[in-house]
């Protein structure tokens, strides 16, 4: 059996496992917990593939946790769709579902513990004082109340609970050092007051717990072993620990931090992602061009590519960018495989074969996709009036132009080979029709002459064709860094980045394709049924990428 690769993670889990180990005889059981005041993104995959992805390889297990200790922003729309996307992935929590709000109640029995025990301590501090007295490298933080009485600060503590104080007149801070170099362990805030409704508890609780008390807790809560986190925690691990070792809870999980995926062309950040839905950019978080499982799932993205594209990208230690194309590149291979072939013309002008009999039709059968054996055939229509693409035809082609003009010949996919014999225009000098006369010697494509024919065209039956609306995305910025500059990142917005095709013609037996139904357009791209807009007898088909690799392998 081929030993799967490993990264660094799986360096440290294994060592927990080995004799001896931090977790020798354990069971690995690790976590995902989303936010849930906004819809997963490409992001978001990353970490969701390693928490699932260890546990599945180990064996182990791994729960779903709404983090929603944050009561801001935070619906029950947003874990609706979590739900359902990690579900697209391929990913399974079982009956371990949780709510980071499920915790409150021990989280503050814990709490009130560490404040028993001298390690917490009301503070007065307003905000703006909080930062003043933060101190510098070299220089300790102050708080005047840091020597208060245990039992005073129990009392306010309590006091806080039951909605005595205004917002921002008391918090509840950590004991541990002042004049630690790690800020972050400079008697850090572990509870605020804030008087905003809940998404699940009401108005039961008005104080909440800052991230760095309530994941600890949590974690060991649910005996998990590995607790991987962004790079951006590592400088906080020192507090994670310190909330295990000082807390009564039954077990000392392990966090582990990696680097964020990030990736050019697009924002990651939920606060810029909102804008662009609430400013009215996009057409909401599904839109084909944000970077949202929903968005991507709508524009055709598959969960073998996003895993794929995951797998491939790997866990690092530090951050870096990736290549938006590198995405695509792996959507790309797997449609290749699997998408179905089909015929379509975006920028229908008429062909008419003057030779080819009126009435007649024929049928010619073609594979559905030639790299799977198994996909079967499909017939299609041939008769008299066709329907090409607009850019097949030129009046004065420029040289080693291979398509269609007077006096060229071309190769109908998988009919016959064509002579263009003439064309008409409209009043505005606009191409409406192209002539041709068709050589029946040549049925399939065949040229039982051996001449040579260096274009192939495609093209749908007039007859039987229907009409499809097809939109057409670029990437959402022109910039690689919309972020990086320094200006708002909407003056980066590419106004090109959506194009709208109406009375496009497609094969018939795309009429009653749905969503997930993705195609290959021969010479145009991979294509998929949208999943709001199209419907029965109407469709409509989002291109999920370009056939063109644009990614340097």
């Amino acid at each position: 059996m081929e030993e799967l690769s490993k990264n660094f993670i799986h360096h440290f889990i294994d060592e927990d496992l080995s004799p001896g180990g931090r977790f020798e005889g354990r069971t690995v059981h690790t976590r995902f917990p989303p936010e849930p005041n906004g819809y997963l993104h490409i992001g978001h995959c990353k970490a969701m593939i390693i928490d699932f992805g260890i546990a599945e390889r180990y064996g182990g297990l791994c729960n779903l946790r709404m983090d929603d200790t944050n009561p801001e922003k935070e619906e029950e729309e947003y874990v609706d769709a979590i739900c359902e996307d990690i579900r697209w992935l391929g990913f399974s929590w079982d009956d371990r579902f949780y709510y980071g709000s499920d915790y409150f109640e021990k989280t503050y029995e814990l709490t009130v513990g560490l404040i028993k025990k001298g390690l917490a301590y009301i503070c007065e501090l307003s905000p703006e004082e909080f930062k003043k007295r933060r101190g510098e490298i070299g220089v300790p933080a102050t708080s005047p109340y840091r020597d208060r009485p245990i039992e005073e600060s129990l009392d306010l503590f309590e006091r806080m609970k039951n909605g005595a104080f205004p917002e921002g007149t008391m918090t509840l801070r950590a004991k541990i050092d002042l004049a630690s170099g790690n800020f972050n362990m400079r008697d850090p805030v572990l509870y605020r007051i804030r008087y905003t409704h809940h998404h699940r508890q009401g108005d039961k609780w008005c104080i909440y717990p800052m991230y760095d008390l309530a994941h600890p807790i949590q974690d060991a809560l649910e005996n998990i072993t590995h607790s991987m986190c962004s790079l951006e925690y590592e400088d906080h691990r020192p507090l994670y620990d310190w909330v295990i070792e000082n807390c009564d809870v039954p077990s000392n999980p392990r966090q582990i931090e990696f680097a964020r995926l990030g990736m050019n062309y697009t924002v990651m950040s939920k606060r810029k992602l909102r804008r662009l839905v609430e400013e009215g950019y996009v057409d909401g978080w599904h839109d084909p061009r944000m970077p949202t499982l929903g968005g991507l799932r709508r524009r055709g993205y598959t969960p073998a590519s996003i895993r794929n594209f995951c797998d491939r990208v790997g866990v690092a230690k530090a951050d870096s960018t990736v290549d938006y194309a590198f995405l695509e590149h792996c959507l790309r291979e797997d449609l290749n495989k699997n998408a179905q072939r089909a015929m379509a013309v975006l920028r229908p002008i008429k062909l008419v074969i003057t030779n080819y009999p009126e009435g007649k039709t024929e049928n010619f059968e073609i594979e559905n996709n030639p790299e799977d054996e198994e996909s079967g055939t499909r017939e299609i229509i041939f008769s008299r009036e066709l329907w090409i693409e607009g850019d097949d035809f030129m009046v004065e082609p420029p040289k080693k132009y291979n398509r269609l003009f007077v006096g060229n010949e071309v190769r109908l996919k998988s009919a016959y080979i064509v002579k263009c014999t003439g064309y008409e225009i409209d009043e505005n000098g606009n191409v409406i029709l192209v002539t041709a006369e068709y050589d029946p010697e040549t049925r399939g494509g065949t040229t039982p002459d051996g001449r040579k024919v260096r274009g192939t065209i495609q093209w749908v039956d007039s007859g039987t064709a229907i009409d499809a609306e097809v939109r057409v995305y670029d990437n959402l910025f022109t910039d690689p860094d919309p972020d990086g500059s320094g200006k708002d990142f909407t003056e980066f917005l590419n106004p090109n980045s959506l194009e709208t095709l109406r009375g496009c013609k497609v094969e018939k037996s795309l009429e009653t394709a749905e969503s997930p139904d993705t195609f290959q357009f021969l010479r145009l791209g991979y294509f998929a049924v949208d999943n709001k807009d199209s419907i029965p007898g109407k469709p409509v088909f989002n291109r999920a990428v370009a056939l063109k690799e644009s990614f340097k392998k």
